[in-house]
């Protein structure tokens, strides 16, 4: 495809100016601003309980003697850097670049990180340390120190890297295990001596490889020899050859590629993802591993599935279907159009296929904690379960459908095929998708459904009742960390991620009109993001509530409501979050003439509207909002046909003045 390259010479930036007064503000608009507000008290409150005021790190005095446990770290700060971009405080970015530079230096002490990046572990926690950088990156592109980093994290991935993680002959990342000690065999000490019965976190995942002779349940590995035995299958077959979830690896490449363009990275992003396209077409299925020949099946007799962090173990979809999602959207973004979605199209057709409706408490599930907080009291309804998994023995771990995935393959490619899977998804449920049920995990997603509904136009009330949950959701968090007693040495790495106060995901749909950042490593995308004109800086500018109240393949309907009795706030609307999608009209209310206020009059004034238009064919627009004004924009899109770039709020200020 051939990127649209609008000539920023042909015609200005259309500024537009709200007439329209907003004399009743909406209720969901003040609860928005409210939770800004919150917000920054909670994230201050969470620094100085948890981190050290020399350098940022967290306060953590333990040891850690295994690879895992980097990830836990960033995942802390996972969505700082997004709450500075929708518009939080000034000292927020450079409070999480500190964070992010002192847990780093953390890491490199407990042994786990090495040159900035993590030695060698697998992309499905990897991509979830990252998120943090990326956020950063995205919210700052001028910082050089963050831009030579992601340069330098990317190249370990290109095929001349002295790193040595990627094999061009075979179009694979060598080893699941891969960083910046280039592919390391094997998944660790803690596995690879030996697999044994006694890990009650591990256990409701069942036995890593079920073909092993000798074991056939996991109480076997109760017998240390035959947990020794598995530990052994474990490091010379899950950890070794090329794993789907090394797919989140391309969009550490493609943070990269935004800066500069650099080829280099678009086309390692391209090959590798289409290799896993071609394997995919050629097993009729998405496969999930790949032997150091190249084959697919090559340590697993010939099956498509049972790789490491693959689809029989532990977590089937959930890491599947997230890693053929960023592959997939990174690869679109590089490149421009959506044929590579069919990437990520295939993962979840294949759970599609085997649903079956039934009682989520009657089921061997291994995520039914996730679950049942979701669902609330319709967890007992009989509703649409899918297979999460697959082994030698057929499809197992049913599940309701993760929505999250079938949001995102709509919301980026807006394809009709896809909004009818969706639409599928919808009807099978089997439960109500306009229920807004109080409950949050560490992914601060799964409100997809009643946002989805609220899209359609049958659930009007998300994004007051959405605003409010999100307000309880920090109220809940500084509860807990009130209470909260543990010492520095406690071991429980997740404790920080459960008390993280932040919470963005309402923000984020209602905003931007995006889903949730995936949270095994994508990247921070947008239909719409904002610019503050007057401070020069990312992020809804103060007093400022916005909705993104219509999604189409061609239009977006945005609501603007200045709160604010005295300020006048100017800000950019940008289309996409890298500057992606082309604007090609604008339409909008204003007053039909113009309104004096009489102050003999004892009812609400009700101005006369009209509509007014503008051709744009560009890709960002200037919106002023007097006091007390509010704005109804009705845009016309082109989705992704500019070349996606991390454009900073000054940059954008110079292309467009």
């Amino acid at each position: 495809m051939t990127f649209t390259e609008p000539d920023p010479m042909s015609r200005p930036t259309p500024e537009i100016v709200a007439a329209t007064p907003s004399t009743a503000p909406p209720t969901w608009a003040v609860l928005q601003r409210r939770l800004f507000d919150d917000l920054d008290t909670a994230w201050r409150a969470f620094r100085d309980r948890y981190t050290d005021p020399r350098d940022g790190r967290l306060r953590f005095a333990g040891r850690i003697d295994d690879r895992d446990g980097a990830d836990d770290f960033y995942e802390a700060f996972f969505n700082w850097p997004a709450l500075y971009l929708l518009g939080g405080a000034d000292d927020l970015l450079p409070a999480v670049k500190r964070h992010w530079e002192g847990v780093t230096a953390q890491l490199t002490e407990l042994g786990l990180y090495k040159d900035e990046f993590e030695r060698g572990y697998d992309w499905f926690h990897q991509g979830e340390a990252l998120l943090m950088f990326y956020g950063i990156c995205a919210a700052d592109p001028a910082d050089e120190r963050f831009r030579r980093r992601a340069l330098r994290f990317a190249e370990q991935y290109l095929p001349d890297s002295p790193a040595g993680n990627y094999d061009p002959e075979t179009r694979i990342i060598r080893t699941p295990h891969n960083g910046s000690d280039g592919p390391r065999p094997g998944l660790g000490p803690q596995w690879d001596d030996g697999f044994a019965a006694h890990q009650p976190g591990m256990r409701p995942y069942g036995l890593p490889l079920e073909d092993v002779p000798g074991i056939t349940r996991w109480d076997d590995l109760a017998d240390p020899d035959l947990a020794v035995r598995m530990g052994h299958h474990m490091r010379d077959r899950l950890g070794r050859g090329d794993t789907a979830v090394n797919l989140a690896a391309t969009a550490l490449v493609t943070n990269a590629w935004l800066y500069d363009h650099d080829p280099r990275f678009a086309a390692w992003v391209l090959s590798y993802v289409d290799a896993w396209r071609e394997r995919a077409a050629a097993c009729g299925a998405m496969p999930d591993n790949v032997g150091p020949t190249g084959t697919v099946g090559e340590d697993h007799g010939g099956r498509w599935y049972g790789g490491h962090y693959g689809w029989s173990w532990p977590h089937g979809v959930h890491s599947v279907g997230a890693a053929t999602l960023v592959g997939a959207i990174s690869a679109c973004l590089v490149s421009g159009g959506f044929d590579r979605l069919d990437l990520a199209r295939r993962p979840l057709d294949q759970v599609w296929e085997q649903r079956r409706t039934g009682i989520l408490s009657h089921q061997d599930t291994s995520r039914r904690h996730s679950w049942e907080p979701l669902l609330g009291e319709e967890a007992g309804n009989p509703i649409n379960l899918l297979p999460t998994r697959v082994g030698v023995h057929g499809w197992f771990d049913p599940e309701p459908a993760q929505s999250a995935y079938w949001t995102w393959l709509w919301w980026f490619g807006m394809q009709p095929q896809d909004q009818a899977r969706l639409d599928a998804l919808r009807d099978a449920a089997g439960y109500d998708w306009s229920a807004v049920r109080a409950f949050r995990d560490k992914e601060e997603a799964g409100h997809e459904p009643p946002w989805l509904a609220y899209l359609s136009g049958v659930n009007p009330g998300y994004p007051e009742q959405a605003h409010r949950m999100a307000l309880g959701q920090v109220r809940h968090r500084m509860a807990l960390l009130a209470a909260d007693s543990a010492g520095t040495e406690e071991t429980d790495l997740h404790r920080w991620q459960r008390l993280n106060p932040v919470v963005t995901e309402v923000l984020t749909q209602l905003t931007t009109g995006a889903p949730q950042t995936l949270y095994n490593g994508g990247l921070h995308l947008a239909r719409v993001r904002y610019d503050d004109l007057d401070r020069e800086r990312p992020g809804l500018p103060p007093d400022v509530a916005a909705l993104v109240d219509r999604l189409g393949a061609e239009t977006t309907g945005l609501h603007l409501v200045n709160l604010s009795l005295t300020h006048t706030r100017r800000l950019r609307v940008r289309a996409g979050a890298f500057g992606e999608h082309l604007i090609t009209t604008a339409q909008w209310e204003s007053m039909a003439e113009e309104h004096v206020p009489d102050p003999r009059d004892y009812a609400l004034p009700v101005p006369a509207t009209r509509f007014d238009s503008v051709e744009v064919h560009a890709n960002a627009l200037h919106i002023t909002l007097p006091p007390r004004c509010e704005l109804h924009l009705r845009l016309g899109m082109r989705l992704n046909a500019l070349r996606a770039a991390h454009q900073s709020a000054t940059e954008q200020s110079r292309r467009t003045s």
